[in-house]
């Protein structure tokens, strides 16, 4: 979620700063992978620049800066070994048109797997919205699993990411409406369902069982396709995955308020110099000199074209180390010590007595953006092409309201508009969005009813600091449709490695989820078994 500009002046277009936010996402979901309007992302300057654009919702995002820690993550972590495949995949599942296919790239494991006389299970991990080796490689507890289990993992890509490209490259697949019209939800978990199902015969093992797994993005892929294509996978873990983030079926201001009641319950203090900061960027602005000035109090490479550009740098970051607020340090969206939010908020608390509002919000923003220390200054350079596959899909389908409320959160208060949503959008692509078709496709309104009804061996898993889990469902809906909740937990923490720091809330969510899974896999094997008796009972 995931995820993802042109400076928007006009009164009228002031919401679609935030609507049009996409980050990875990544992204991710998004990984990624982050998922995102008004995305910006920000390199060293000594890096290659990298792109930004404006759309939401703002997942974890997949970017050319997190590839060279995909690359050292490799070589630090041996058992990570996998094969990098590619598999023949149909552009459009839903028509019989005569269109070119495209190569879907996977990675594929079998260190562990028992094979299919053994009915050992495939765990498949429904790639998100970015590289599907950045979500591999911060996806450490299936690996850390497989060897109980025995399983087999497979991570194939999402289409119109990575290097699962339609048309042949990246500059085709994006070139306009038409091109991009395949980069559906839809068209996603069909490309999983016909790969896993010709993986399968060609290893004949049509009878192992599959299990989904996702964070994020792909968390909702998870559990959408355990409810398209429940003869296809037995169950699903979907981490993070804010399915119901749509149409109003939770409160807009969600999201917001829980970023700012991660920083509140660190500091208060912390909280009103952020809250504070807002009015005190723009007064800077407006003064002789003033984008200079803020330029150089934040160390940017270049001038600032307005004070937005340095709210929505500040806005993304409040919002990702909400996201990534880990007990321990972790390196997923940039290395961050364990408990960012409260070392930001020590360094806000913790500046001199005479330093302005802003010399302590540069000082607390330091922490996720330069916590190595080795950034000279941030660049802010926006994607050329000005598009993002995130920003097509959050202009399409995954239309995910967003407010920000002026009682209870840090950030300036913004309404939803989705008159400015929509004409950014056909402005930008030439669509108009659906913002009900996700509700109509996969529900959502009074999911208790629907999924008691027909739904089962599902996990929801979320951790209330992350900002997304007021999208999810954070209660049992049946016996077998069940939500894992911890208090302290951040974005899909549950799917990251095991690491000697893990507490033990978290050592307990991953051993509820082993057992889940467990029973999920005896069940099957069991059911099968007595087929095949009845069977032989039968010659």
């Amino acid at each position: 979620m995931p995820t993802d500009c042109h400076s928007v002046k006009d009164h009228q277009l002031k919401n679609s700063k935030r609507l049009f936010k996409v980050r990875e996402m990544a992204n991710h979901f998004c990984l990624l992978l982050i998922i995102t309007f008004v995305y910006l992302i920000t390199s060293p300057s000594n890096g290659s620049p990298l792109s930004s654009s404006k759309l939401l919702p703002r997942f974890p995002r997949y970017t050319f800066q997190n590839r060279p820690r995909i690359q050292q993550l490799r070589r630090d972590r041996n058992e990570y070994r996998y094969e990098t495949k590619f598999f023949s995949q149909q552009l459009d599942h839903f028509s019989f048109a005569d269109l070119p296919k495209f190569s879907q790239r996977y990675l594929i494991n079998s260190d562990h797997w028992l094979g299919a006389s053994a009915l050992a299970p495939i765990f498949l991990y429904c790639g998100n919205e970015g590289d599907i080796e950045w979500f591999a490689t911060n996806s450490g507890f299936i690996w850390d699993i497989a060897p109980k289990f025995g399983a087999l993992l497979v991570f194939p890509e999402h289409r119109y990411y990575g290097d699962s490209m339609p048309y042949g490259s990246r500059e085709e697949a994006y070139k306009n409406a038409t091109t991009l019209s395949y980069l559906t939800t839809e068209q996603a978990l069909a490309d999983f369902a016909v790969f896993v199902t010709d993986l399968k015969r060609n290893l004949s093992a049509e009878a192992s069982p599959v299990v989904l797994f996702g964070g994020s993005y792909g968390g909702m892929l998870a559990a959408w396709m355990r409810l398209k294509y429940p003869h296809i996978a037995i169950g699903a873990l979907a981490s993070s995955a804010p399915i119901l983030q749509f149409e109003n079926i939770v409160p807009p201001e969600t999201f917001y308020d829980i970023v700012s009641n991660d920083f509140k319950r660190e500091s208060t203090s912390c909280f009103n110099t952020i809250k504070n900061s807002w009015n005190a960027i723009i007064a800077e602005g407006q003064k002789e000199n003033g984008l200079e000035k803020l330029a150089k109090t934040f160390r940017f490479c270049r001038v600032l074209n307005s004070t937005d550009d340095l709210s929505e740098w500040l806005d993304s970051a409040y919002s990702y180390l909400a996201m990534v607020d880990y007990p321990y340090p972790a390196d997923f969206m940039m290395p961050l010590p364990g408990h960012p939010i409260r070392e930001v908020c020590r360094k806000i608390d913790g500046a001199r007595s005479d330093a302005s509002i802003l010399d302590r919000v540069y000082a607390g923003i330091s922490v996720y953006y330069n916590y190595t220390g080795n950034v000279d200054c941030f660049k802010l350079d926006d994607d050329p092409h000005g598009l993002d596959g995130w920003n097509w899909q959050a202009c399409t389908e995954m239309v995910m309201p967003m407010s920000i409320s002026q009682e209870s959160s840090m950030f300036p208060a913004d309404d939803f508009n989705y008159t400015s949503y929509k004409e950014e959008c056909w402005n930008t692509f030439r669509v108009n969005p659906r913002p009900k078709w996700v509700t109509t496709e996969f529900g959502g309104h009074d999911i208790e009813t629907t999924l008691k009804s027909f739904g089962s061996n599902i996990i929801f898993s979320n951790g209330l600091l992350d900002p997304w889990s007021g999208g999810s469902v954070l209660k049992n809906l049946s016996d077998t449709v069940v939500a894992l909740v911890t208090e302290e937990g951040a974005h899909h923490l549950d799917l990251r490695p095991s690491t000697p720091e893990d507490p033990k809330w978290l050592v307990d969510q991953r051993e509820a989820e082993i057992r889940l899974i467990q029973g999920w896999i005896e069940t099957y094997r069991l059911e099968k078994e007595a087929k095949v008796s009845v069977l032989k009972r039968s010659w």
